[in-house]
């Protein structure tokens, strides 16, 4: 079964039941994404370690800023 088929399974049990509908497939993914990432992070707090990324993502800004200022030699 699709995972349309079983929204549309959902809704008509709802509304035989009178109940809300269910949200529409796909609608909360990001907020999933974003909960998930978040709880990663919060575990690494907690386990006294630094969150992966933030620090990972400064220090490449950096490097790619300092390599655009070197000048290239010439030929």
């Amino acid at each position: 079964m699709s995972v349309t088929q079983q929204f549309l399974l959902d809704s008509y049990r709802a509304a035989q039941h009178g109940g809300p509908t269910p949200p529409a497939p796909g609608q909360h993914d990001w907020q999933a994404v974003r909960e998930v990432r978040d709880y990663g992070r919060f575990r690494a707090v907690l386990a006294e370690r630094p969150a992966h990324g933030r620090v990972r993502a400064a220090l490449s800004r950096l490097m790619r800023g300092s390599v655009a200022r070197t000048p290239r030699p010439l030929p």
